[in-house]
């Protein structure tokens, strides 16, 4: 293995500058034992990594960071970035609280020029600022990097569709990791494109030019001239091998590979030379290096911490993501009608079963949000049942088409929510909290929230068979949490759980139940006795379950989710509707949730069982 004496010695991008072929060869060995070591105790995302170490070596030894901009696209491969722009030191605190974050972040590091985090943006984004550049005088390159299946994002084409009918020296870099492209095919696209690259070519195409330009009189002209002749050719006789990118307005160079850094270095250089966007094709090895990876790229995509030697993971157990894979295929056994649908995320929400025994009904779509939510308002108005299985975070992208594609003709498609709430490591772009909020504006719409396996399931069957319209059922990330033995799960809007005596009450949703149950016991030893409702479906909130929550003195929301527009929001206005004369408070999410641990987050934002029971005790005090 590499004993990292070449990385001790890099601080910035320029030292690697002068690096000899075998030195690069050799510190790409030295990233990748790194990357797996470091993902190996903290989770992260392993296979995209390790297949752009080269990539990102050629990048930095080609262009000029950070006065050349570099936006990787989703970001989840940029590991390698941030070793080689003096945050070696500090690798083995990403995705941990206080640590480097698992994505690029514009407060971290002058070297990132743009968050990322969600997929397909990086080309729109580089498009702006290349274009910035221009109109302030403040000349660079601007290079996005985008692959790992993000240019099935419809973003990326509004993007491309742009950027490629513009002048500026914008440089796309297409990753090709054979998890979206096709291979290119054709001899002559190929020959082309080395021939295009070559400095002999260049030069004398720019020396032809310049002499033509100092002609007097007829100089210009003629260049012209020779250049629509040029075209003419190319049109008329090769009009048949020109590709996507070319139709889009960019010069396509390659397919080359992905792992020859020489290559690499020459197509680079050569895109620096070219004017006007150029698009860059490599072709990588999604988890290149490390054995496990290269086998099952998808398993370890996003991963939790694992062995090194074996390959497996570390104190993994049942999740809600697999109950709710199991129900669909259960029910999809008996009924026909059952689709699956998922945006490139098969194995994290639970789909692989299905995606085997049902291969008819099961639609993976890409990362294409928007498309798989009118699309599976195509399956219901064609009398299917379609539940679109998708991460809260992702499912921010399809707002609109909730509302106008499914909501408004009343189309029934259930949206099954995974990782809702707090997710914990991945930080700001991928917690799930603004779900329940803009889910909240939508007129018919049903959200359920399970806080237990058995309600999932119920509550599943309830949104497939008992409820119309939109029906979303959202569940968090990982497994069950504590319940009281006395509890039963009831298939009701709400549930009261405790004393109805009491004149102290805990409302909230999900797994916070959890959390409130334990708090509901720790001031039961202080004396202090707290009933709780507990609200199954969060949209439409119940009247019954209002009115009787206005009977308590101390009304107290706890909701892992943002405050504003939330559901404690909606439900404290029909609280005082109902003539509520108590003390009502609202404990929610106010701002973005930075990466840490779940546990933590929950307990620096007041909703674990500790922040809950101080909460009560603090309004109990400054009652009297």
């Amino acid at each position: 293995m590499a004993n990292k004496s070449l990385l001790k010695t890099i601080k910035s991008p320029s030292d690697i500058k002068g690096f000899t072929q075998e030195q690069l060869t050799a510190l790409s060995e030295e990233i990748r034992q790194t990357i797996v070591e470091t993902v190996s105790k903290n989770g992260g995302h392993l296979a995209s990594n390790l297949g752009v170490v080269e990539l990102t070596l050629a990048i930095h030894t080609v262009f000029d960071c950070p006065v050349d901009k570099i936006i990787w696209d989703v970001g989840h491969q940029c590991y390698a970035h941030k070793i080689l722009t003096g945050r070696y030191s500090k690798i083995d605190t990403i995705r941990t609280e206080n640590g480097l974050s698992g994505f690029p972040k514009r407060n971290e590091s002058i070297y990132d020029s743009f968050d990322t985090g969600h997929s397909s943006t990086s080309i729109s984004a580089a498009y702006g600022i290349s274009c910035a550049g221009q109109i302030m005088k403040d000349y660079h390159y601007t290079v996005a990097v985008i692959g790992d299946g993000a240019l099935s994002g419809g973003l990326a084409f509004e993007g491309l569709n742009n950027a490629g009918r513009s002048k500026n020296d914008l440089i796309v870099i297409l990753n090709d990791n054979k998890m979206s492209i096709s291979k290119n095919v054709g001899s002559m696209a190929r020959y082309l494109s080395r021939m295009r690259i070559k400095p002999s070519y260049l030069d004398a195409k720019l020396k032809i030019q310049s002499k033509l330009s100092k002609i007097p009189g007829i100089g210009k002209p003629l260049s012209r001239a020779l250049k629509k002749i040029k075209d003419w050719i190319r049109e008329d006789f090769f009009a048949h091998q020109k590709n996507m990118f070319e139709q889009f307005g960019f010069a396509y160079y390659g397919p080359y590979d992905g792992h020859d850094i020489v290559q690499l270095q020459t197509a680079l250089t050569a895109a620096k030379r070219r004017r006007g966007p150029v698009l860059v094709h490599v072709c990588t090895t999604k988890g290149k290096g490390y054995e496990f990876a290269e086998k099952n790229p998808k398993n370890f995509h996003g991963i939790s911490a694992f062995d090194i030697e074996t390959g497996e993971p570390v104190g993994s157990s049942m999740g809600y993501s697999e109950i709710m894979g199991d129900f669909l295929c259960k029910t999809a056994e008996v009924d026909k009608r059952i689709c699956a649908i998922t945006a490139a995320m098969s194995i994290g929400t639970g789909l692989s079963k299905f995606s085997k025994k049902f291969k008819d009904r099961f639609f993976d779509v890409g990362i294409a949000e928007e498309h798989a939510v009118t699309f599976s308002a195509g399956l219901a108005a064609g009398n299917m049942i379609p539940v679109f299985c998708v991460y809260s975070t992702f499912l921010q992208r399809s707002y609109d088409q909730i509302i106008h594609d499914a909501a408004l003709q009343n189309l029934h498609i259930i949206l099954a929510i995974d990782r809702a709430g707090i997710v914990g490591e991945d930080g700001e772009t991928h917690q799930g909290i603004f779900d329940a909020a803009f889910l909240n504006t939508i007129p018919n719409v049903t959200v359920y929230a399970p806080s237990c396996f058995n309600e999932l399931k119920s509550m599943m069957y309830n949104a497939v068979y008992r409820t119309s319209g939109v029906v979303a059922v959202r569940y968090p990330r990982g497994g069950e949490l504590y319940l009281p033995s006395d509890y039963k799960p009831e298939n009701t809007a709400y549930t009261f759980y405790g004393s109805i005596k009491s004149k102290i009450l805990i409302v909230t949703y999900g797994r916070l139940f959890s959390y409130a149950c334990l708090a509901r016991e720790s001031l039961q030893k202080k004396g202090i006795d707290v009933c709780i409702l507990k609200l199954n479906i969060i949209k439409p909130i119940s009247k019954s379950a209002v009115k009787k929550a206005a009977l308590y003195d101390i009304c107290c929301f706890f909701e892992e989710s943002i405050k504003y527009g939330g559901i404690g929001e909606t439900f404290g206005l029909k609280l005082f509707r109902c003539g509520f004369k108590g003390s009502y408070n609202i404990t929610a999410i106010k701002n973005y949730v930075h990466q840490t641990k779940t546990d933590s987050a929950l307990r620096r934002l007041g909703l674990d069982d500790k922040g809950m029971e101080e909460k009560i005790l603090y309004i109990i005090k400054n009652r009297g």
